[in-house]
């Protein structure tokens, strides 16, 4: 099983997670073009993807959906809000209605050799869900664009052997930096993203003997860096109330246009 970042971050997110039969995208939020590019250093083109799952509708992680979708006539896979919208703000850049299939948070479903698993999370879209993605007894997670998390969160993110997890922002780069109030206001909240202190506690929670790998991903290009968000997961990982240290688990930050090292599992 395989899990690669080929783009993350506020301006385009895009997720590999595979098998040897079966290939998965999570999200397409960047060009065809970028999305078959990195699917190419992957040996893989589009017409391999057996499906796209999609957290919600927001454009950095839908904008090349539409395109790539119909030039291959890739299943989408999201919940019934997530679809509405999509249809709504994309128009004529919507793809066709018969590719997408309708999922529920917590029903599992079946592609090929990959069970999915939609969860729950927090943030301000039609009806976004998170995917756990498991392989026999293998199982990995994509968990970003959350404000906040809970136990509900904390028990579907148990025994993982892979995580792509948000650490969107630093709290202080963001409350002096230049966005408008009200948007400091929306990433902070309930509805926003994750701090990369809170990333840090919600792994905390998860982590596990077992656990091969961490990626820190969403990264913020205004609020955020990536050597910023490594370091503070790993101190509140060592500073937390669990057994582990920072250092006792392999952890690597997507970027955010350039395809990240393969997690094999």
């Amino acid at each position: 099983m395989r899990l690669c970042s080929i783009a993350s971050g506020s301006s385009g997110n895009c997720t590999y997670v595979g098998s040897q039969a079966t290939h998965l995208l999570v999200d397409v939020g960047i060009s065809k073009k970028r999305t078959e590019e990195g699917l190419a250093a992957l040996e893989l083109t589009g017409a391999d993807i057996d499906g796209v799952l999609v957290t919600h509708e927001h454009s950095d992680h839908i904008a090349g959906l539409g395109v790539f979708c119909r030039k291959y006539e890739v299943p989408i896979y999201a919940t019934r809000g997530t679809i509405q919208a999509i249809l709504r703000s994309c128009g004529k850049n919507a793809p066709q209605e018969e590719l997408f299939r309708e999922i529920e948070a917590d029903k599992k479903f079946i592609i090929k050799d990959l069970t999915v698993s939609p969860m729950r999370i927090s943030h301000d879209a039609a009806q976004p869900v998170a995917y756990r993605i498991g392989y026999e007894k293998k199982k990995v997670a994509i968990c970003t664009d959350l404000g906040v998390y809970n136990d509900y969160t904390v028990e579907c993110l148990k025994g993982l052997d892979a995580i792509l997890l948000e650490a969107n922002h630093d709290v202080n780069m963001l409350q002096v930096g230049p966005y408008p109030y009200y948007l400091k206001q929306r990433i902070l909240g309930e509805k926003g993203h994750l701090s990369n202190e809170n990333s840090g506690r919600l792994l905390n929670r998860i982590l596990h003997d077992d656990l091969k790998a961490v990626m820190l991903g969403h990264l913020s290009k205004e609020n955020n860096l990536p050597q910023l968000a490594y370091e503070a997961v790993r101190l509140e990982i060592t500073l937390g109330e669990g057994p582990y240290r920072g250092e006792d688990f392999p952890i690597q930050v997507a970027r955010r246009s350039e395809v990240s090292p393969v997690i094999e599992i």
